[in-house]
């Protein structure tokens, strides 16, 4: 089934830019502090008031709705996304680059609230960056609608939390699918390497 877009104009998104992406930034602040924290219990408790009265004063004002996406001219605007999104704190967020070579990469750092064994990141988060890789390489910096039909996630390492590249590619394509490969790499080299399947939704191929 096709998805639900919004269309925003230059102006709206050059003001979610001014106003929205900051705020995202400030709350993955808060998410990080409140992983390290070890501050006192009245100092948690005024904490905890304060950012509830916040999340009351947010949701007073018209919400988004869930699941639906943005699009710019055409072009889709991942506000949401769990790797891309500038409107969701959880994100990263990934910027990803096309390079001449029809490579995609991205640098980023990931903090304490990507944490699994002590020290590295979680599986499941390498994973999704992968994935979300992987997919921008299939789907050609996300102008062709391909979505995961299977991807394969080979751990080498474990993988320490801090800055990071994550890079994908197209092997080659048949038919409505696109095979990509890439890897997740710190300074010392590639931990994580993996390899999907994408293929372009029915909805998609009925379009055409």
């Amino acid at each position: 089934m096709d998805a639900t877009f919004e269309a925003l104009s230059e102006a709206e998104l050059d003001r979610v830019a001014a106003v929205y992406a900051p705020l995202t930034q400030a709350v993955r602040g808060l998410v990080d502090a409140t992983v390290r924290t070890r501050a006192d219990d009245d100092v948690i408790q005024q904490a905890r008031t304060t950012i509830e009265a916040v999340t009351r004063s947010l949701l007073s004002q018209r919400t988004r709705s869930s699941g639906v996406g943005y699009r710019v001219d055409g072009r889709p605007l991942p506000l949401s996304n769990a790797a891309t999104g500038p409107c969701n704190p959880i994100a990263p967020p990934l910027v990803v680059h096309r390079d001449e070579d029809g490579r995609y990469r991205s640098e980023f750092v990931l903090g304490a609230a990507y944490e699994g064994p002590p020290g590295l990141v979680h599986g499941g988060v390498c994973a999704l960056v992968l994935d979300q890789m992987l997919g921008e390489a299939a789907s050609e910096g996300m102008t062709k609608p391909l979505f995961t039909g299977t991807i394969t996630i080979r751990y080498l390492r474990g993988t320490p939390l801090g800055p990071l590249r994550a890079e994908a590619f197209i092997e080659r394509s048949e038919g409505v699918k696109a095979f990509a490969r890439g890897h997740l790499s710190d300074a010392s080299g590639v931990a994580v390497e993996a390899e999907g399947v994408f293929v372009k939704p029915a909805w998609a191929r009925e379009a055409e």
